[in-house]
Order: C-alpha cells, then structure tokens, then sequence
C-alpha cells in the first residue's frame, strides 16, 4: 500500500523560506537588542557630559549679580534675570564688534574657501612636475603653529602699514586659504571621476571652465564643510585681533567679551550672556549646513 505524498509547490517552498529567513533577522534582532539599547545609554550619558557647560552658561546668564558663584550651585535660577542679555550687549558697543567680526569672518571665509577650492583642484585634477611633492610640502606646514609666524607677519605688516587694519586678518586666507581646506577639497575633488574633465575637454573647455562648472557644483558638501570650519576659526579668533587691532572701534566680539573681566571684578553673568549670544550664528550655520557638513567629511576621505 503505497503513501500519498503530497507535492509541494514552488511558490509554497517560496513563502516557507522566506518566512525562515524572516524569522532569523527577528531571532538576530533580538539578541542584538541589549547592546543596542546599551550603546543608547551610553551615547545619551556622553551627550548629556558634552552638554553640560552649556547648561551651565545659560543657567549662570540668567542670575543676579552676585549669584553665579554661590555654594551649593544653582542650577535654576530664581529669578531668572533675562535682562541680563540686554545689559550684556548694550553696556558695551557689543553691535559695533558684532558689525566688525561679521565683516571680518564672511569675507575671509568667503575669500578662503574661494581659493582654497581652486588651489585643491589644482593639486587633484591638474597633472604637471612636482605636484605631489608641492603637495607633501603644503601638508607639512601644518605641524608649524601659528604662533611661530605671528611675530614676523607683524613686522611684515607694521612695515607696509597694515597695522590696526582687518587687512591681517583677510589677506592670509586669500592665497589659498589654510592648508587643512585645501587638503578637504583635495580629497574630496579625487572622488569626482576624470570622466567629467575628459568630456569637457572634448568640447574646449579649459581648466578654469572645468574648476568653475564642474567641480564646484559637484562639491557643495565640501564647500560646506570648509565654510563651516572657516566661519568658527574666523568667529572665535581672539589673537590675531588682538594683535593686529589697537582701536578700540575696531575690536571684534571676542575681545569684547575679554571686556567683562576687569583686574578686579569679573561679570560672570553678563559674560555668559554675551557668550551665548556669540554663540547662536554657529549653531544656527551647523544646523543649516548639517547634512552637507557630515557628508563632506565622509567623502573627504574615500581616495587619497
């Protein structure tokens, strides 16, 4: 007496094997779910440490005088004193060292990131002696600090008359920018394919041509991540003004701060008032800039 074997069909074996490979992803999915929620924990608690000062900058804004410094901390203050904001920036031309450090941030930033971007596509896409060489050389200046060239641009400046001018603090980023932006768009204009230089070259176009309608559309990401890294160095910059600017109608937001604290007496709340008010246009550029600014660190270092 023979069995009755049923045949299976194939598009039953079909949903029998799909439903086993579900089943593992939910099986893999569930032993993965403890470290998941673990490494959470640990990204909130890092987070939280990060975010820390800045809480503590708004909370000492909004006390009285007097307070910031009280033992134990007070974290909430009461009460909170919002008028501080507008004593911080009107008790010293806080407006006129906002309208010269905008003056000086966006055009060195501009004027950087412009030639920054030219001189990285030299280096990735043009081919002539000694390129890479040249290359090598510019990256090594970056072990030189800053510091060490301060002196002599001084004495290049004070000689030709540029002293307490914002010409020192522009004129540097107009001959390729820093060379950390010139290495970004570098790396990033490598992972753009010849195949766009070769076409247009078929139909005569020149290296600036390619450099100007080619590889800078290509390039937002990038762009904006040099733009992001020039604005906060340009924004933050407390040496370099305070060196080259002696009048004290040309002082930026950063030295003003300094203002706050005298030999004597340090207005810790309207400090971290002007503080956080400096600190808004960076915020707000990171959060505008955000996707382009990780992507263009990304890709940055895909070919080298």
């Amino acid at each position: 007496m023979s069995a009755n074997v049923e045949p299976v069909s194939a598009e039953t074996g079909t949903l029998t094997l799909d439903r086993s490979v579900a089943q593992a992803h939910v099986a893999v999915g569930e032993r993965r779910r403890p470290m998941h929620i673990m490494l959470h924990v640990v990204f909130v608690i890092v987070c939280l440490v990060y975010l820390l000062p800045f809480a503590w900058m708004l909370s000492t804004s909004l006390k009285l005088d007097g307070r910031e410094i009280a033992m134990p901390p007070e974290w909430i203050p009461n009460p909170a004193v919002w008028s501080n904001y507008y004593r911080a920036m009107t008790g010293l031309p806080m407006f006129l060292y906002l309208q010269n450090t905008l003056t000086i941030t966006i055009t060195a930033t501009a004027l950087g990131v412009f030639t920054a971007s030219l001189t990285g596509f030299g280096f990735a896409r043009l081919r002539f002696p000694g390129r890479d060489v040249l290359f090598s050389l510019c990256l090594a200046t970056l072990m030189l600090p800053g510091i060490v060239t301060l002196i002599p641009e001084f004495l290049i400046y004070r000689q030709i008359g540029w002293i307490n001018t914002f010409l020192p603090l522009i004129e540097p980023w107009t001959l390729g920018g820093h060379v950390l932006r010139i290495f970004l768009f570098r790396q990033y204009a490598m992972t753009i394919p010849q195949d766009y230089d070769e076409a247009a070259r078929v139909d005569g176009a020149s290296a600036l041509r390619i450099w100007w309608s080619i590889i800078l559309p290509l390039s937002r990401p990038v762009l904006a991540t040099m733009a992001i890294l020039a604005f906060i160095y340009h924004w933050n910059d407390f040496l370099r003004p305070l060196v080259f600017l002696q009048d004290k109608d040309l002082r930026t937001l950063a030295i003003g701060l300094r203002l706050f604290r005298s030999e004597y007496l340090v207005q810790w709340n309207l400090l971290m008032a002007a503080s956080a008010l400096m600190l808004l246009p960076i915020l707000a550029l990171f959060f505008a800039a955000q996707r382009y600014f990780v992507q263009g660190i990304v890709m940055t270092g895909i070919k080298g």
